[in-house]
């Protein structure tokens, strides 16, 4: 795919979030998944061939192919897919996806503490 291969993957590097579930199962090959922690720093997440991955809607993540540079992956949507990454910015913070990602993190943390 060459110069289109490249851009395709510079795009998913982008740090965004997506209005709904994320679900991906790696059918071959591997990539790395970024997501943002609590405190804003990056984790990194090593998917492989048969892995399945489900991020909550409004989490800031991005993706990357491994040294192989080969990722072929399926995307599972709960509803009608929604494509379309929300690249971070002012706009996304204020997002009521994101919001309600913040919300449900703040619960379960809440609760790990009682805990």
């Amino acid at each position: 795919m060459g110069a289109a291969y490249e851009e395709k993957v510079r795009n998913f590097f982008h740090e965004h979030l997506h209005e709904d579930e994320e679900i991906r199962y790696i059918l071959d090959g591997g990539g790395y998944f970024d997501v943002r922690s609590e405190g804003d720093e990056w984790v990194r997440i090593r998917l492989e061939k048969h892995d399945l991955m489900i991020m909550p809607a409004g989490i800031y993540h991005r993706f990357t192919t491994d040294e192989a540079n080969y990722t072929k992956a399926m995307r599972l949507f709960k509803e009608d897919p929604k494509w379309t990454p929300l690249n971070r910015g002012e706009e996304t913070e204020e997002n009521q996806y994101r919001r309600e990602y913040l919300k449900l993190r703040e619960g379960l943390g809440a609760g790990v503490e009682a805990n």
